[in-house]
């Protein structure tokens, strides 16, 4: 019989950890959960491709109910102490928000409590004595401070979908906490989720909980455009069936008990004609605001109206992007927020598209333009003699060559990789958005042929463009494959298979910035959607450093009422007035501060030389941040963390029993081999690369590290089968890597056809093992230190 010291992993889980929670009274079907996979992987970029990093997972999570974790097991080999672990564990239960953790080597389990239920932090206790589903919920009671009174609201489990889709771990944890802290009587929250990650599904789910267990009987879920009504309706919110309605026209039906609704369809601007005064101040019980960094924000605003006449509801408000300046607050209404997920979170546990940054330098950008000594515009006026620069254009001059660059520039880009990736180019304004879907025309003269709508213009003004927004976010709809806008699509637009984002406009503020990155934040599997590339014009993406981008939703708003507010000249209203048309209100938007602002006259003019100065691609780092310095830097700094010297990472290389697994290794840190090979010049290998970015060797290139193994005679000792399928291996290895020749699906490939099947092929060897060996063997020659 085995010795326990001599049991995997899984054994020691099956054969003690288990049996030990059964005899405790937990449930094995609906309680029990073993290997839980919590993140999917982050996404690393590489090139023009992509790679997913490994999986976190936990090796058991105990439910008190199914929605409901109350404790975390981490499982250890018997070769190591009780405690082993703990540290591992701890981290997953801080990620999951779970109170009490436990780690096993299968004599016991060392219990961490963060409840001190039984004084003691953490403790040794026997096999027999694990907790029971009781005695856990009790203490998950004690942590979140819940009383009898607010249990059955808590206990509520959410929506099961028939397709199998349950809530991931953050969007859990935004649901329990909304759920906690209402049945606690909390009457504001503030969900605070990145763009992609959720919002309008935690939403419903934290509705329907409340909803079924009758603690809110009727809910008011409010957005600002018809597009956001439309998605929740038909999506998240499509299981409350004839429970729910959607207010169209102001008309008023009081019998139903979930309604949708766009704040200009409750609201006339005028007291005595405002549709939601029709509802009783106490009719709802629930009101949820969505996209709450918009009209809600400001105190002063119509829509906040709404809000305060409805005061007794509990209100949740949901935003990627919180609206903090020193006039308007979403945290002064709302409180600090119950729960955040940031964009950081979301990519690195894979659940977000990662992205790569092109910027892209223009002449007239970088250098500025000054007209020459009577230049006229194209209405024969003279331009005013002063320097003009990325502020000013397309907003009061406008440059024809401009556009057609950035055109030409973006039709390259498209026709190097995917010419039917969907693309959103942001401009300054609808005229902008017009010109440059016109010079897209022109480029992309034949897939216009083949169908009129691969470049749409897609603004508030344009009814066709408006028409086909929906089949541009439909990723089962080819086309419009390119759309022109200016504000239209920041914020609302659930565009799934976004490949591509092109920034040709001035964004001055840091709110407009992440909503506008969050269109390409989505991944779709289905349509190979793993990551978006930011295409910058106008240096907009140094909004990635600034803290703001991806941190705590922090109050600026100064709260001292007494104080007056003073606003700057150069503030985002202001930038926005000064290129809107006051007429314009995009996708049925009304904007207040927008009117009796006068559209300025542009001035247009054509015959300027406009040529590209520079183009960098940059790509995320492992800590979320854009690699600002090059990428061999990057590597060194990254690779001496993990080898402190030149031998270390020799010992660690030569000793690794597949060379790929140092690869993955460093792929998860983001040192990517195929990100390096323009900067560096020499296609060498991840050995080569490592060596030399970090330790100054001198690089070799694959062919030559093949070619010093064939003036070595090396295979002189094998026989013509065998040595005939090593020199394959050998020129497989000189043609893409030593990862593409250490398994043994590469005898599958047709290059090895002629030596036979694989099974055949590892008979040449003696078996496999003796096939594995000569491959190691092979390694071991293509790294000798000559």
């Amino acid at each position: 019989m085995a010795s326990k010291k001599d049991l995997s992993e899984r054994d020691i889980c099956s054969k003690y950890i288990l049996p030990a929670l059964v005899k405790a009274g937990w449930d094995l079907e609906s309680q029990i959960r073993e290997e839980v996979y919590f993140t999917d992987g982050r996404i690393s970029v590489t090139g023009n491709s992509s790679r997913r990093g490994k999986r976190k997972f936990a090796d058991f999570i105990l439910y008190y109910k199914p929605n409901i974790p109350v404790a975390i097991i981490e499982a250890k080999k018997n070769t190591f102490s009780v405690d082993k672990g703990i540290a591992q564990g701890i981290n997953y239960a801080d990620i999951l928000d779970i109170p009490v953790v436990f780690s096993s080597n299968g004599d016991g389990f060392y219990e961490h409590d963060k409840t001190l239920s039984n004084g003691k932090l953490e403790q040794e206790i026997t096999l027999d004595a694990f907790p029971s589903p009781s005695e856990l919920w009790e203490r998950y009671k004690k942590y979140k401070n819940i009383s009898a009174q607010e249990e059955k609201t808590v206990l509520q489990e959410y929506y099961h979908d028939r397709g199998g889709r349950t809530p991931r771990y953050y969007q859990q944890i935004a649901i329990n906490r909304s759920v906690e802290a209402i049945a606690k009587g909390q009457k504001r929250l503030l969900l605070v989720m990145a763009t992609g990650t959720g919002k309008t599904y935690t939403a419903f789910q934290i509705i329907h909980r409340l909803w079924r267990s009758k603690s809110k009987k009727r809910i008011l879920f409010l957005a600002d455009r018809n597009a956001l009504i439309d998605q929740t309706k038909k999506g998240d919110f499509r299981h409350f069936k004839d429970k729910m309605t959607v207010i169209r026209k102001k008309n008023i039906d009081k019998s139903y008990e979930i309604y949708l609704a766009l704040y200009q369809g409750l609201t006339n601007y005028d007291e005595d004609s405002d549709a939601y005064r029709q509802f009783s101040r106490d009719f709802f019980d629930l009101i949820v605001i969505d996209e709450a960094h918009r009209g809600s924000a400001s105190n002063s605003s119509a829509w906040r109206e709404i809000l305060d006449y409805f005061t007794s509801a509990t209100q949740i408000g949901l935003t990627a992007t919180p609206k903090e300046t020193k006039e308007v607050s979403n945290i002064e209404y709302f409180g600090d927020p119950i729960y955040t997920y940031t964009l950081k979170e979301g990519i690195e546990d894979g659940f977000l598209a990662p992205y790569k940054v092109m910027r892209i330098g223009l002449n007239v950008d970088l250098e500025g333009w000054r007209p020459q000594k009577g230049k006229v515009d194209k209405d024969g006026i003279m331009v005013t003699d002063r320097e003009y620069n990325i502020k000013d254009y397309d907003r009061s001059l406008v440059i024809d060559e401009r556009t057609q660059k950035v055109a030409k520039k973006v039709t390259e880009y498209l026709k190097a990789t995917d010419r039917y990736a969907k693309t959103i180019i942001f401009c300054v304004d609808i005229d902008h958005a017009k010109r440059m879907r016109n010079a897209l025309v022109n480029l992309n003269a034949d897939l216009m042929l083949e169908n009129s709508t691969y470049v749409m213009q897609i603004t508030g003004d344009n009814a066709q463009g408006k028409m086909e927004l929906d089949n541009f976010i439909d990723p089962e709809i080819s086309h419009p494959v390119i759309a022109t806008t200016s504000k239209l699509m920041t914020t609302g637009v659930d565009a799934q298979t976004c490949k591509l984002i092109v920034l040709d406009s001035n964004i001055n503020s840091i709110t407009e910035f992440k909503q506008i990155i969050g269109r390409g934040t989505r991944i779709n599997e289905a349509y190979n959607k793993y990551f978006f590339t930011i295409m910058d014009f106008r240096n907009a993406t140094h909004h990635f450093a600034d803290e703001k981008f991806d941190g705590e939703a922090i109050q600026i708003k100064e709260l001292n009422e007494n104080e007056p507010i003073e606003i700057d000249d150069k503030s985002e209203t202001n930038e926005e007035k000064e290129h809107y048309t006051p007429t314009i209100k995009e996708a049925g938007v009304v904007n207040e501060e927008f009117e009796g602002y006068e559209k300025k006259r542009k001035v247009y003019v054509n015959g300027v030389n406009v040529t590209l100065l520079n183009e960098r691609i940059q790509y995320l780092d492992n800590g979320g941040k854009l690699i600002t310095g090059s990428l061999k830097d990057y590597t060194k700094t990254q690779v001496q963390k993990e080898f402190a010297s030149l031998d270390d990472f020799l010992n660690s290389w030569n000793s690794a029993k597949r060379k790929e697994l140092i690869i993955e290794e460093l792929a998860e840190k983001n040192i990517i081999y195929e990100n390096l090979k323009d900067e560096i010049g020499k296609d060498m290998d991840v050995f080569d690369m490592i060596c030399h970015c970090a330790f100054d060797m001198p690089p070799l290139s694959r062919k030559e590290r093949a070619n010093r193994v064939i003036k070595r005679d090396y295979f002189s000792k094998y026989q013509d089968k065998t040595r005939a399928v090593l020199e394959a291996l050998l020129t497989k290895y000189a043609d893409e890597g030593i990862e593409n020749i250490e398994k043994i699906e590469v005898l599958r490939l047709p290059t090895f056809k002629p030596f036979g099947s694989p099974i055949q092929i590892v008979k040449y060897f003696g078996g496999k093992q003796n096939y594995i060996r000569a491959v190691a063997e092979l390694e071991d020659e293509l790294y000798r230190v000559a």
